[in-house]
């Protein structure tokens, strides 16, 4: 009997017709400002006038970002699914510093392991991620991300695209106000 296709839930929130996608990396303080902002801009805008894509962006200066990534993607497996995966994004956002390396190159964080970094993410978020995590298949998922962003020209974060063009003067420090005005216009 063949095996059940690992399901990775779509990041995605709302259904409407505009499409505002943010490639977000995990620890990156940027990202987490974005993606702080994303469920104000999902309630101003209205879950019928735009459709949300969280696409995860990993970057080799954050150390552990693709251990974080793959964690995100395996709580998206989760019967949770993408409520899940933004619950693990929230608590590594929350707890950015102890995800992270000072400097990108030093501190405390040079001696975890991914093991440690799993446990961490687990304890913060309060998912069983291990199993998870540890499925082959997942790798997939993970691949998909990578190829989507750099078909798109897309290489570090935070970086928006509204409905499949990249708009550089969407930032991470503007207001939904001022998003709203750059997605809407």
């Amino acid at each position: 009997m063949p095996a059940t296709p690992l399901r990775v839930a779509p990041l995605e929130w709302g259904h409407g017709p505009r499409v505002f996608e943010a490639f977000l990396e995990p620890t990156c303080p940027f990202s987490v400002r974005a993606f702080d902002k994303l469920p104000d801009l999902l309630a101003r805008a209205g879950e019928g006038r735009i459709t949300i894509k969280i696409r995860l962006q990993s970057q080799p200066w954050h150390m552990f970002s693709g251990v974080i990534v793959r964690c995100i993607l395996a709580a998206a497996t989760l019967e949770a699914g993408r409520e899940a995966a933004r619950t693990v994004m929230a608590a590594v956002g929350a707890h950015r510093e102890e995800f992270e390396f000072t400097d990108h190159c030093a501190g405390p964080n040079m001696d975890a392991t991914p093991n440690d970094i799993i446990k961490r993410i687990e304890r913060y978020s309060g998912l069983e991620l291990a199993a998870a995590f540890a499925v082959p298949d997942l790798q997939k998922a993970i691949k998909w991300q990578c190829r989507y962003s750099r078909q798109n020209g897309i290489h570090v974060s935070p970086t928006f695209m509204v409905d499949g063009l990249i708009d550089p003067a969407i930032s991470s420090g503007d207001t939904v106000e001022a998003w709203m005005e750059r997605i809407f216009a």
